[in-house]
């Protein structure tokens, strides 16, 4: 391949998703509700009257918990181009990704022990 025959498929999943997006656009605005009332003017709109819109503080463990999750999620991705080229990375490869997960496991071990996910 040379010159722009490479970007051919780089190209149609540029088309693809834009033409995934705007058609999901469009019949939003096809078959969704047209006219807006007074219920969609409310703070919450499942049909039922809002009895009371609680204002107070929010626990530090749920965006804690929150943060975790996006940490070891996004570092556990890293398991899956590993996983692809294993047998062409050999013992060096496995070894370290041995260091990697210990490095994760310890991270856990210690947001655990630390009580980062006790909801008490």
């Amino acid at each position: 391949m040379t010159g722009t025959e490479g970007y051919l498929g780089f190209l149609l999943l540029l088309v693809f998703a834009g033409a995934t997006a705007g058609g999901m656009v469009l019949i939003t605005q096809w078959l969704g509700p047209k006219g807006k009332g007074s219920i969609h003017e409310m703070p919450f709109e499942c049909g039922n009257e809002p009895s009371e819109i609680r204002r107070g503080r929010i626990s530090v463990k749920f965006f804690l918990a929150a943060l975790l999750f996006v940490l070891f999620d996004v570092e556990l991705i890293f398991l899956f181009p590993w996983a692809v080229v294993y047998r062409e990375l050999g013992w060096f490869g496995f070894f370290e990704m041995l260091i990697f997960l210990l490095v994760v496991l310890s991270g856990l071990y210690y947001s655990v022990k630390r009580g980062a996910l006790d909801w008490k």
